[in-house]
């Protein structure tokens, strides 16, 4: 699975000439793969006070971060879907404020955080501001 528009965007953004916008539309149209654990459930972590849902651009990436986790025999099980799913669905059943971080082992991690104009604004900490944390008024 290549994610070259994806891996495009993030590289873009990490030499501060990409726009935040369009790494949030290409990660929303993309097909990631989202690890499960060994009871089936999907891989998360807590870290500053939020649950983030861990997701990869590809198995490359997913392998650095089982390696990481020293997971059995360096594979995970997994589940590919669309950024969007993961933004729009999972985020809010998460049922905690929460969000998305993009291959967290690797050179280029990235995080979706719960804000306007990337999760619902049912799930946004900033729902009652002004424009979204990306700035702009998008959203």
């Amino acid at each position: 699975m290549a994610n070259a528009g994806l891996t495009h965007q993030l590289r873009l953004l990490y030499a501060q000439m990409g726009d935040p916008w369009l790494l949030v539309g290409e990660f929303r149209s993309s097909v990631v793969l989202v690890p499960r654990t060994s009871a089936g459930l999907v891989w998360t972590g807590d870290e500053g006070g939020l649950r983030w849902i861990f997701a990869f651009s590809c198995e490359a990436e997913l392998t650095a971060f089982a390696r990481a986790r020293e997971s059995e025999g360096d594979r995970l099980d997994y589940l590919t879907v669309y950024g969007s799913r993961l933004l729009d669905v999972a985020v809010p059943a998460l049922g905690v404020p929460g969000g998305v971080a993009v291959d967290v082992a690797g050179k280029q991690p990235m995080l979706f955080p719960p804000v306007r104009g990337i999760v619902p604004d049912a799930v946004a900490l900033d729902a009652g501001a002004g424009a979204g944390v990306l700035g702009g008024g998008r959203g």
